[in-house]
């Protein structure tokens, strides 16, 4: 299986050329489906340890049905395949450019949730327009077990979003572990109590926001991602998510720029113009950087060849 990996802002991406399960033909949501249905087996082996790491985020490379657009991909963690990513668009782009298979410029991109657009504007800088993102609830009310209760903002941008400001701790890399504790409580909270998209689409992450100690950074966030870790970059579809609360707020005016950090500093230039549905139509900047070019192996003999079980999940 040929790889290429990169990071964006921290990070990663795993770009895989060849060597995946045949997903046939037809839509990529149709596609993304059966991967995830019948081939989670190829997404552990490729993304748990010992191969991958649980903040890698994977991006299969497949056949677009659009022959304008410069490739399809579809998104994966370890634990589940995901609508889009930004920070996988971005080092998706850097990594064409590295292969030549793209060169500066704007090129379309094929999503299992619709066409995303790229301005390849150097070797590591990427500018992305997301799909239309919109807010779904301005204050949903989530019980914890403990009888408390959380107020956040349900969102859409190209993946499932509770959007918790002010954060609930300070936003600081000592704080990570709790930060992730309290997020997956609320999460799976929120997905019993039944709060999420208009069509019971679940939850898949938790945004705290919070005020950055930087001059010239709008904002801070922490993110928990579908597989319990946390968004090494500031999350390109929590972003997008996260302008259609601050439009939907009147809190920031079409094409107003803003810089967002992750919890580890990494930031994304963003912006916004106004969808055709009610939503907003998001731009994210960053950089990704490419890491290594190589070829996974998958011996019969190894134990661990569909990679390691997750903490209380039954061995393969």
């Amino acid at each position: 299986m040929h790889v290429v990996d990169s990071h964006t802002g921290g990070e990663p991406t795993r770009v895989i050329l060849d060597g995946g399960p045949d997903l046939g033909t037809g839509p990529l949501a149709e596609r993304a489906r059966r991967l995830a249905e019948e081939h989670m087996g190829f997404c552990h082996a490729v993304m748990r340890e010992p191969r991958g790491q649980p903040a890698m985020v994977g991006a299969l490379l497949v056949e677009p049905t659009d022959p304008a657009c410069a490739a399809g991909v579809i998104y994966f963690d370890a634990d589940a395949v995901l609508g889009m990513c930004g920070h996988g668009t971005i080092g998706l782009a850097v990594t064409l450019a590295h292969l030549g298979l793209i060169t500066p410029g704007s090129h379309r991109i094929e999503t299992p949730v619709g066409l995303v657009t790229v301005l390849l504007e150097d070797a590591n800088t990427v500018t992305v327009t997301n799909i239309e993102s919109r807010r779904v609830t301005a204050a949903a009310n989530v019980t914890l077990p403990d009888g408390s209760t959380v107020t956040g903002e349900v969102a859409y941008g190209g993946n499932w979003f509770f959007i918790v400001e002010p954060s609930p701790l300070p936003l600081r890399t000592e704080n990570i572990r709790a930060l992730t504790d309290h997020a997956i409580a609320i999460r799976t909270a929120a997905n019993a109590q039944g709060i999420g998209g208009e069509k019971g689409e679940p939850i898949d992450h938790v945004i705290f926001q919070g005020p950055s100690t930087r001059t010239g950074i709008h904002s801070r966030n922490f993110v928990l991602c579908p597989d319990d870790t946390y968004d090494r970059s500031p999350c390109g579809t929590g972003s997008s998510a996260r302008l259609a609360c601050l439009a939907a707020a009147g809190r920031l005016q079409p094409g107003e720029e803003i810089i967002q950090e992750s919890i580890i500093g990494s930031p994304y230039r963003l912006s916004y113009q106004p969808g055709l549905n009610g939503g907003v139509i998001p731009t994210l900047s960053g950089q990704a950087f490419v890491m290594g070019e190589g070829k996974l192996f998958f011996s019969p003999d190894d134990p661990f060849r569909g990679g390691i079980s997750s903490p209380g999940e039954a061995a393969a």
